[in-house]
Parts: C-alpha cells; structure tokens; sequence
C-alpha cells in the first residue's frame, strides 16, 4: 500500500520554502520580502503572497511593522538570549515531570539515533533531529496547551538551532552525547539533575551564538562536559 500523501495548500507550499530558505541562509537577516517579488517569484496571486509572508511574522521569523515591507527577522544577542530562556524554562519543568514518571518518550530515543546518524555535516540535518528530540520531550507530557506554548517558539528555536550549526560552534556528538545522558537521567528518576544538565546542554548553545553575533558571551560558553571530548 503507498503511504499517505498530506495535501497542502499553496500558501503553506510557499510558506514551507521559504521557511526552508530562511533556515538555510539563503534568505539573510534583514533581507526584505515583498509581497510583490513573493508573488513574482511563485507565480501566486499578491494575497496569496500577502498570506505566506504573514504565516512567517508569525512565527517569529520575519518581522514587519505596520505598511512596512517583511524583513528576516535580525537576531540580536538579547533576542537569542530571551529564546533559550524561554524554553528552557518549558523544557526544565517538562524533564522534571518526566523524570517522576520515569518516562522515556521513543520520539525522543529515535530523533537521537537519528542524530547520531547524520554524516552528511550539512546544518539543517542536524537542526531537524535535535528539534524533533526535544518536541518530542514536550510532547510526551501530554498537555496541548504546553505543547501549542513550545510549538510558538519553535521558528525562532529553529532558526537559532540553524545559526548554531552553520557556524560550527557545537560538535554534534557532543550534542548526541548529552541527549543520551538526558534520557538516562529521566529512566533513572533524576529529574533535577537532567534539568541542571539542560542548563548546560542550552547554555553552551546560547553563550555561544551571543557571541559569534558580536555579543559578549556569558561564562556558559566554555561549560565542559565530561561525556564527549570537545
């Protein structure tokens, strides 16, 4: 039997691609969408247009003021900074929460494999994996409001997530490694200490976007970890 096939429409067709580009740096910060060069560029109606640029903005990833054109959202260090906090402090309660109930969701275990099996070293082949792990984590308590919370992050997560790659500033057995390690911490009931690890695990990431984007970073940089050579 041939899988399924979801249908979408053209709006989120466009929107998907041009998420895609955003990721990918093709679209760089601060770089201008019209709706007129949308629309030229797809061959779409300028409210068809009109429709994908604002699923962008939002999501997070384009930002556009009032009769103003859409712009790749430009993150700042403080930006970067409120994204990781923010989720951090979902994701923290959620281990925990986990922990108690000694809850290893199998999203999680297989997004891990996954990272564990990317060769390739093209960034947004890590970005998928590692963001499917810790939705998966979310997810797996079973509350949609949580859930619908950490899913209007999650474009500028991504995004975050995409920086982080492209520029190298984390090796991604490291990233695997301490994945593993979170897991292990939830089966054994040990929901503070996976959450002290998460502190870790996002503040080596976030220390060291901020500084890459001309931002002092914060000790969290150079965090060690004893479960993978850096």
């Amino acid at each position: 039997m041939p899988g399924r096939i979801a249908a979408v429409s053209i709006v989120e067709a466009i929107a998907a691609d041009l998420r895609s580009r955003v990721f990918s740096g093709e679209l760089g910060s601060g770089e201008a969408l019209t709706e007129t060069d949308v629309a030229s560029s797809y061959e779409v109606a300028r409210p068809t247009a009109k429709a994908s640029i604002e699923k962008l903005v939002a999501e997070g990833l384009l930002d556009r003021g009032t009769h103003k054109t859409a712009r790749v959202v430009d993150l700042g260090p403080e930006s970067v900074r409120d994204i990781y906090l923010a989720r951090a402090y979902l994701e923290s309660e959620v281990l925990r929460r986990l922990a108690s109930g000694r809850t290893v969701p199998a999203g999680a275990v297989q997004a891990n494999k996954d990272i564990a099996a990317v060769k390739s070293g093209a960034p947004l082949d890590v970005v998928e994996p590692d963001m499917r792990f810790h939705t998966s984590l979310i997810d797996a308590v079973g509350n949609t409001r949580i859930s619908k919370m950490y899913r209007s992050l999650v474009g500028e997560v991504r995004l975050c997530m995409s920086r982080v790659q492209s520029l190298h500033l984390l090796d991604t057995a490291l990233i695997q490694a301490e994945h593993q390690r979170l897991l292990e911490l939830i089966e054994q009931g040990r929901g503070d200490e996976a959450a002290g690890l998460l502190d870790v695990h996002l503040g080596r990431a976030r220390e060291r976007l901020v500084a890459a984007m001309g931002g002092e970073a914060g000790p969290e940089a150079q965090l060690p970890s004893d479960l993978v050579a850096e």
